[in-house]
């Protein structure tokens, strides 16, 4: 069951990366977190589906 965890893990990253102008200038704050890592995993769900993503 790790394999679709890495997986899981490592789309919230890109998601960020995708919109970098936005959630800097709208999330400052959500920006320094995703760059923890850990806290992004929650972060950028939640962004995710704001932007409907």
């Amino acid at each position: 069951r790790q394999c679709p965890d890495s997986s899981a893990f490592i789309q919230p990253p890109p998601v960020v990366v995708t919109f970098p102008g936005p959630i800097l200038s709208s999330f400052p704050q959500q920006a320094v977190v995703g760059s923890s890592g850990a806290p992004a995993f929650g972060g950028s769900l939640g962004l995710g589906g704001l932007y409907g993503a």
